[in-house]
């Protein structure tokens, strides 16, 4: 089991993401949910062919935190 970092986006259109580890890995949709399934799938596919094709699984090294600034 391998758990990756995914960063979503708001966007004029909707929404869009991408996942640090993934290069070229990304997904857009009109809702957050929308884009939460797309780039779900399109993770799982990239992950397969790279498996299928015997290349290897890159490991997630991203990590993420919020700061709170007050002004």
């Amino acid at each position: 089991m391998r758990k990756y970092l995914v960063v979503y986006e708001k966007t004029k259109t909707g929404y869009s993401a991408y996942v640090p580890d993934l290069p070229g890995i990304a997904a857009t949709g009109k809702t957050k949910l929308i884009v939460e399934k797309n780039i779900f799938e399109s993770i799982q596919f990239h992950l397969e062919g790279l498996k299928e094709e015997h290349y290897r699984i890159p490991k997630a090294s991203a990590e993420s935190e919020m700061l709170v600034f007050t002004l």
